[in-house]
């Protein structure tokens, strides 16, 4: 899984290079402007000379800024560069690479009027938004964030006719480089290009409300990120993007047993189906066995639906433990439809048992007035999978600063201490859902993007996705492994079946996903 970075650990990967003398500032600011014009002119081939406006900020983004803009006078392209703010109180770099534009081309003071005018004037072209970048920490100024209320509708004024496009150095302006929130008066792009590792704020899409709209995710268009000759090395901390599941994903030879053996609690008569379509899901990916376990009252009703799936009936929680005496049941599923009371019954005799246990939905909210009364139970191989207000009930203070005044503190921040306070392994779902274990790893599947799957906001998909981590549990796979892995099938699970698709097709849609897998080795 690649590494996905904050501003923070982009900034030590580029002082330790200039430190230990292999590269200078200026070189990597040379090499970041050449690779966004060498984006550029792959996702749009060069028709030729054209019109930009490139957009300069007052820190190393501008630099880069005033890079491009020499690069594409040097193609023969009409240049018009504006500077926000002083250009003489630049940093030592950007400074540098101000003055050599300045040699072959105006430096213009920013002008909201002059800007737009500009922009109308142009038939296709570009606009380069080279404004703040990855270090921006509060709001757009407010001329700046006018500028983009004026020339956002150039976007879209001339439909059948060439507009410019919008390029964003490193991340579009008004973006949190570290949580993907929109601070405010942020632009979308039609093509970002980022340096040596993606930001994490270009995957995180907190865009829960009117007054955040658009997150990161949503707002970067197509991604490229370019290398600028740091070194490759990982970064300590770093959060992982899931591009791709487990590569023991497949069946190994063995009997069913070898494959594992687990266990799905149900809730009573009439509320069986979120159980059964978990249970369906964990024997879909691979699990040996599956069991269901319901109320006796619910064994008729269940018995109906179920063929490859057994069935057993579980009274009371004194029952889940003496079913716990055969060891060869290694993974157990309580919550889909299991019932707020249920769940509080058969919660502890489950983590008593202390196997490999998924926790959602009704298993989650049931402890939702104290806590710390499931957390003093649960165990290294537990995984929580809670949807925020299930996350807001089970860790309101983490929740409340996700929803703070500090822009950098990202959804990544709150499910990595999410999963130290728990003990266990934590995937907070979403578009980005992101999974922590207690140690600190933490990795971020985005179903953004090309990868956007709307069609997965639908009841039941949740219950889908507990039992493909309790199937994978069962097959043996450690609980961050499984989660990362179930979070990235259920996705393309949801892509592969398309659009109108209900909870019931997700896990018949496996097969489909892990013949491709095979068949890409």
């Amino acid at each position: 899984m690649p590494e996905i970075l904050t501003a923070s650990q982009m900034r030590q990967c580029e002082r330790a290079e200039i430190e230990s003398g292999a590269v200078t500032g200026l070189e990597l600011m040379e090499r970041a402007g050449e690779s966004v014009v060498t984006a550029i002119f792959s996702r749009w081939p060069d028709p030729g000379p054209s019109q930009a406006v490139v957009l300069c900020g007052p820190g190393n983004n501008g630099g880069d800024g005033y890079v491009i803009a020499r690069l594409l006078a040097e193609r023969g392209w009409i240049v018009a560069c504006y500077a926000y703010g002083d250009p003489t109180r630049l940093p030592p770099d950007a400074q540098t690479n101000h003055d050599r534009w300045a040699q072959i081309g105006a430096v213009l003071p920013w002008d909201d009027a002059a800007i737009e005018d500009r922009i109308d004037e142009m038939e296709g072209g570009l606009v380069i938004d080279a404004l703040f970048g990855t270090g921006l920490t509060r709001p757009m100024p407010e001329d700046t964030a006018k500028t983009w209320r004026g020339i956002y509708p150039r976007r879209f004024s001339n439909p059948s006719g060439p507009r410019p496009r919008f390029v964003a150095v490193d991340i579009p302006s008004g973006i949190s480089s570290d949580s993907g929130r929109n601070l405010g008066g942020a632009f979308p792009a039609d093509l970002t290009v980022s340096f040596h590792r993606a930001k994490c704020g270009h995957y995180l899409d907190p865009s829960d409300g009117p007054d955040r709209p658009g997150g990161g995710a949503s707002m970067r268009g197509d991604l490229v990120v370019t290398d600028i000759g740091l070194p490759q090395h990982a970064i300590a901390d770093a959060a992982q993007l899931i591009d791709r599941p487990s590569n023991f994903l497949m069946k190994q030879a063995g009997h069913k047993y070898s494959h594992g053996h687990a266990l799905v609690l149900s809730g009573g008569a009439g509320k069986g189906g979120a159980a059964r379509m978990a249970a369906r899901a964990a024997l879909r990916i691979g699990a040996g066995l599956v069991t269901l376990a319901c109320p006796p009252k619910a064994l008729a009703e269940n018995a109906a639906h179920l063929d490859a799936i057994m069935l057993n009936a579980l009274p009371d929680a004194y029952s889940l433990r003496g079913m716990l005496g055969d060891e060869r049941l290694n993974a157990l599923c309580l919550g889909p439809g299991l019932g707020m009371a249920r769940a509080q019954e058969m919660v502890p005799a489950a983590l008593w048992g202390k196997r490999a246990t998924v926790l959602d939905a009704d298993a989650l909210s049931a402890f939702a007035e104290d806590p710390s009364v499931l957390f003093g139970q649960l165990h290294a191989t537990c995984v929580l999978t809670p949807h925020p207000g299930e996350f807001k009930r089970l860790f309101p203070d983490l929740a409340e600063k996700l929803s703070g005044d500090d822009p950098s503190y990202s959804k990544l921040d709150a499910t990595r201490e999410a999963a130290a306070r728990a003990g266990c392994t934590v995937l907070l779902k979403g578009a980005d859902t992101v999974i922590a274990d207690p140690n600190g790893r933490v990795a971020l599947h985005s179903a953004t993007q090309d990868r956007a799957a709307p069609w997965l906001a639908t009841a039941g998909a949740g219950d889908v996705l507990a039992g493909l981590i309790t199937g994978l549990l069962a097959r043996g796979f450690k609980p961050f492994d499984a989660a990362t892995s179930a979070a990235w099938l259920h996705v393309e699970a949801a892509r592969s079946f398309g659009p109108g698709l209900i909870a019931e097709d997700l896990p018949e849609a496996v097969p489909q996903v892990l013949r491709a897998l095979m068949a890409q080795g």
